[in-house]
């Protein structure tokens, strides 16, 4: 444990700050500067954090990668995240990394939107299912929410309706007490 608590002092905040930037300018359509600032965010943390947070960054990575057209590094960065997140299992995850829920969900989630990106979405739908399923419940309810409305969105898109219609229902169940933008757009959608 002793190491894992170094990795969790030890990180540049900056990778945290610049990936979360990345991710932002993604969620923006303004994918100019996302590529970069994702492979400076994960120098800064490559090695300075534990496999599970590694994965984080990894898959933002890869994201950016799939929006600048580059599908098969962004594949060959979602299989770095994957075997990162099985070789952390158990690490402990320092506080600023579980702001948008668990490594494995988070990673999940991004991983969706990596194939969602690639016009993959049968991979889309299965990698927000498993971000949703991922998650502790009530700490992170609107998060499992959103992957929830994710989800049905792509399987509405495969034309799998009936299927979309029941996972609408499961998010708009997540969503009881929930109180966010996001999340009240994702109903007026609907």
């Amino acid at each position: 444990m002793a190491g894992q608590e170094q990795h969790a002092g030890a990180v540049d905040p900056r990778g945290f700050v610049m990936r979360t930037m990345s991710q932002q300018g993604m969620k923006l359509h303004q994918p100019e500067h996302c590529l970069a600032l994702a492979e400076t965010g994960w120098e800064h943390a490559r090695g300075r954090v534990g496999q599970q947070v590694e994965a984080l960054f990894a898959v933002t990575h890869a994201h950016a990668l799939a929006k600048t057209g580059q599908t098969r590094r962004a594949l060959a960065d979602v299989q770095l995240a994957e075997t990162a997140l099985a070789a952390g299992a158990g690490e402990e995850v320092p506080f600023w990394a579980l702001v948008w829920g668990l490594p494995a969900a988070t990673a999940h989630s991004r991983t969706a939107k990596v194939f969602e990106t690639l016009g993959d979405r049968p991979n889309a739908a299965h990698q927000y299912a498993t971000a949703a399923a991922s998650q502790p419940g009530a700490t992170y309810a609107r998060i499992i929410a959103l992957d929830l409305v994710a989800q049905a969105e792509q399987q509405a898109k495969q034309g799998s309706i009936e299927q979309a219609c029941g996972t609408w229902g499961r998010a708009i169940d997540t969503m009881a007490g929930v109180k966010s933008t996001r999340t009240l757009k994702a109903v007026r959608s609907l």
